[in-house]
């Protein structure tokens, strides 16, 4: 089997708190970020762009957030507030991919939004193949205005991915997934 194949099939997704340091080096988020720029993208639009959240800057933005998830999800318990930093603060890395899908005459904007899946699923794979962990979330803050704000999003911007990226602290178990039989129709 090929090492790409073998690759793709041994992808796991780690728990976010089970992510912890090195992260990846700065040539390597640029391979990151350069191998997910290669994404199918008709039109050459390049409907997505990148935001690399790393070091003091993702403490300040989870601590940024805390107000704004106790204003808009009253709901929220202290033990899901007092998560909520961690989470997004303690791996080494997060790549946020911004969505930029704007009207075209001739693209369709799903097509321009497929593209930045693509770009979050190559991140993914690419960070697979140097030897990280990668989880692709999205969550409350990624649907809220005041968060994106903070993130330097223009308005018709959203996140298709914030990409926590780190070295696994334990081996990730493989879950079930669906049968073919289940999920392919042939005709």
């Amino acid at each position: 089997m090929p090492d790409a194949l073998k690759l793709m099939q041994t992808r796991r997704s780690p728990r976010i708190p089970d992510l912890g340091p090195p992260g990846p080096s700065a040539t390597e988020i640029d391979t990151l970020l350069s191998v997910a720029s290669r994404v199918p993208d008709h039109g050459k639009l390049t409907p997505w762009r990148f935001l690399v959240i790393e070091g003091d800057a993702k403490k300040k933005i989870a601590a940024a957030w805390l107000p704004i998830l106790r204003k808009t999800h009253p709901e929220a318990t202290e033990e899901q507030v007092a998560k909520e930093p961690a989470r997004f603060a303690e791996c080494p890395l997060v790549i946020a991919v911004i969505s930029r899908a704007e009207p075209h005459p001739k693209i369709p904007e799903w097509e321009q939004i497929l593209s930045a899946g693509a770009a979050c699923m190559s991140v993914v794979l690419a960070a697979h193949a140097l030897g990280y962990g990668a989880n692709w979330v999205t969550g409350w803050a990624a649907y809220d205005r005041g968060c994106l704000d903070l993130l330097g999003l223009a308005p018709g911007e959203r996140v298709a991915g914030l990409i926590h990226i780190g070295t696994p602290k334990a081996a990730q178990e493989e879950r079930p997934r669906p049968p073919l039989s289940t999920i392919v129709t042939r005709i």
